[in-house]
């Protein structure tokens, strides 16, 4: 994984030590990506990687229903939660 990020450039974030809950949502973040993005491509340059992850970060927001989020798009979710809130 680490020679896939050097090749494009990407630098790795992770969560601040002793931080334990922003890794367990990122790790799972990374396992739906891998699974429906990453293995399904073939990129043939840095290019081709930023539209592709743009179109699928797009899909994933606004398209994909989480089972997590009440079968909800996360747009859906964040919009009727700021309802409740004003």
């Amino acid at each position: 994984m680490d020679e896939l990020l050097d090749t494009f450039k990407i630098g790795r974030s992770l969560s601040a030590k002793g931080c334990p809950d922003d890794t367990a949502v990122a790790e799972a973040t990374y396992k739906v990506m891998k699974t429906e993005f990453i293995h399904q491509m073939e990129f043939q340059s840095l290019h081709h990687l930023q539209l592709e992850l743009y179109d699928y970060v797009n899909w994933f927001n606004k398209h994909r229903i989480h089972g997590s989020l009440g079968y909800m798009t996360p747009v859906q979710y964040h919009q009727a939660a700021l309802k409740k809130v004003v």
